[in-house]
């Protein structure tokens, strides 16, 4: 094989991973226009989203040493970079089993707080499969953190905690959620989350 031909393979294996990585960003974000923020599941993700500065960072590494180390990574980025508000890291492979999922949350939160990020960045959890503690499989309420792929959500504290404070009864958010869910019902919540996969409906970018 020519050098020509090597440059040209590997050309077109980057140029599918870029489209691969940008149709997993567009379902993501098609996920929380038309679900977390359309049926304002959190009330703080439309000004971050309208504005631009989640910052989404898939991870296709299946081994968690390595899923770790891109954790940290953009933490990194996030301390480096103060007009990205918050990150959305993306694990299409090897997550798909929820409880492998809770494990890398798991250490994942013990690390950040090695790492001397207790206090600065803190992780909410999103899967497919999303079960909360007690609550049965087919529970509606398990979609407000049901996801189209495994993601972690690295939030800055200081911001959280700020909305917090400017937000009225922040308390009642999870009861109002698990009432919309519940008036939705699983199937509607279920619609909503499988519509996410597909991009064929998006309106055209100009």
């Amino acid at each position: 094989m020519t050098v020509s031909c090597q440059l040209l393979n590997f050309l077109a294996h980057e140029l599918k991973y870029m489209v691969d990585h940008q149709k997993l960003v567009r379902q993501t974000q098609a996920w929380l226009s038309s679900v977390i923020i359309a049926h304002t599941l959190c009330p703080f993700a439309k000004r971050e989203f309208d504005k631009g500065s989640i910052h989404y960072a898939v991870i296709e590494d299946r081994d968690l040493e390595t899923q770790l180390q891109r954790v940290i990574q953009e933490c990194v980025a996030l301390d480096r970079d103060g007009s990205r508000e918050t990150s959305l890291l993306i694990f299409p492979k090897g997550l798909s089993e929820f409880e492998d999922y809770l494990d890398l949350l798991e250490i994942a939160g013990a690390l950040l707080k090695d790492q001397g990020y207790e206090g600065v960045y803190q992780l909410a959890s999103f899967h497919p499969q999303y079960r909360f503690d007690g609550t049965a499989d087919s529970n509606p309420s398990n979609y407000t953190n049901r996801s189209p792929y495994p993601m972690l959500h690295i939030l800055r504290e200081a911001s959280v905690e700020a909305a917090l404070r400017t937000y009225p009864n922040p308390e009642n958010i999870p009861t109002r959620n698990i009432r919309v869910t519940k008036y939705l019902g699983r199937g509607g919540m279920k619609a909503l989350l499988d519509a996410c996969y597909d991009l064929s409906s998006e309106p055209e970018k100009q």
